[in-house]
């Protein structure tokens, strides 16, 4: 009998992350996401195939982003992760922080939030965004 592959949901979100921002979403959402996924991002419509032609499309926009994870929580409890990268278009282009929550059914990921903010060249506060 073979081993079953244990990870934890904090694995399972930065293996989704890293493949769609690598390029390859359809594959992340085959193999990451629940069959009844969706997400909160307003810009594209709330389903699976909406949201992950728009991370391929993103990549094939942009093949030199870069994605630097600061940090990983998680909620055992309440099934969430979240996520907090800087993002870069090129690399050394400015820099995004980006923080992505995942709500877990089991161990795949059936719902999405992502929220962006431009990190400022100039921010008064000295602590930085990451």
């Amino acid at each position: 009998m073979a081993a079953i592959e244990q990870r934890s949901r904090k694995e399972t979100a930065l293996r989704f992350l890293n493949l769609a921002a690598a390029g390859q979403a359809r594959e992340a959402f085959r193999a990451y996401a629940s069959a009844g996924f969706r997400h909160h991002n307003p810009s594209f419509r709330g389903d699976a195939d909406s949201l992950a032609a728009a991370m391929d499309d993103a990549s094939a926009r942009n093949p030199q982003r870069v994605l630097e994870v600061q940090r990983v929580l998680e909620d055992v409890e309440a099934g969430l992760v979240a996520i907090h990268a800087r993002v870069r278009l090129q690399p050394r282009g400015p820099a995004v922080a980006v923080v992505h929550i995942y709500r877990f059914e089991g161990d795949l990921i059936a719902e999405l939030w992502d929220v962006g903010q431009p990190v400022p060249d100039d921010a008064v506060n000295e602590n930085g965004m990451f």
